[in-house]
């Protein structure tokens, strides 16, 4: 059944990708795992998807340390300071930062590692009350604040567009989080040059791709719906 599920989703990305004029190649499809099982993600692992994302920390730990180490773990959810020691060396790409503390606190335990971390400035493109991010309007001064921290790369910038019974409705904040991205790269800021943009779910994918997207972060196209009672 996940494989099914899989295909169907690949197919959308895949129709999406003509109808703009993209390569398939330019997409990178994150294959959201919280609250699954690790027989649920070996499933999808072995039709050769190696991104998957991960919204707790303590699941992503127990998951990184014991799953094939050819995966490449995404944190795409809300990262507080005192558990930044656990995913970096982790995580591939944090897509949470919106935060000059939380990007501070990244950038000492890079250095104290000997890394690099790869960053995504979280953005709140809808104004949503219950959402994280920065507003559009403070991305600029806050991607100028930390561009000279050791350790961190910003590559791009991630939203959590609102759930909307029309996908269609949240064009226009993709839209927005594409422009907001190239404004930002014509500035020419020393050590940025921002190439991802991490945006659209199962339920609106595809008009995210449609308007820019590099990662989409699918979990419950794939695995279905997630059960939060042990939570």
């Amino acid at each position: 059944m996940l494989k099914d599920n899989l295909s169907f989703v690949q197919e959308n990305i895949a129709k999406a990708c003509e109808r703009s004029g993209r390569d398939v190649s330019e997409v990178c499809l994150i294959a959201v795992s919280k609250t699954k099982p690790k027989d649920m993600l070996m499933e999808i692992y072995n039709c050769n998807i190696r991104q998957f994302g991960e919204n707790y920390v303590q699941e992503m730990v127990d998951k990184v340390d014991t799953l094939p180490d050819d995966i490449v773990w995404h944190m795409i959810g809300h990262l507080q300071r005192n558990k930044v020691k656990y995913v970096v060396g982790r995580a591939a790409m944090i897509h949470s930062v919106e935060s000059v503390r939380l990007a501070k606190a990244i950038s000492e335990e890079a250095v104290k590692k000997n890394l690099v971390v790869d960053i995504l400035v979280e953005v709140n493109v809808a104004g949503g009350e219950n959402k994280f991010g920065l507003k559009p309007e403070e991305v600029e001064d806050f991607v100028k604040e930390i561009s000279t921290f050791k350790g961190i790369r910003v590559r791009g910038l991630m939203t959590s567009a609102p759930y909307v019974a029309n996908p269609e409705d949240n064009r226009v904040y993709f839209r927005q989080l594409k422009q907001l991205c190239v404004d930002i790269n014509a500035k020419n800021i020393d050590n940025i040059n921002m190439d991802v943009l991490s945006m659209g779910m199962t339920n609106d994918y595809i008009v995210a791709i449609e308007e820019g997207a590099t990662h989409i972060r699918v979990g419950t196209a794939i695995f279905g719906a997630r059960d939060y009672s042990n939570r």
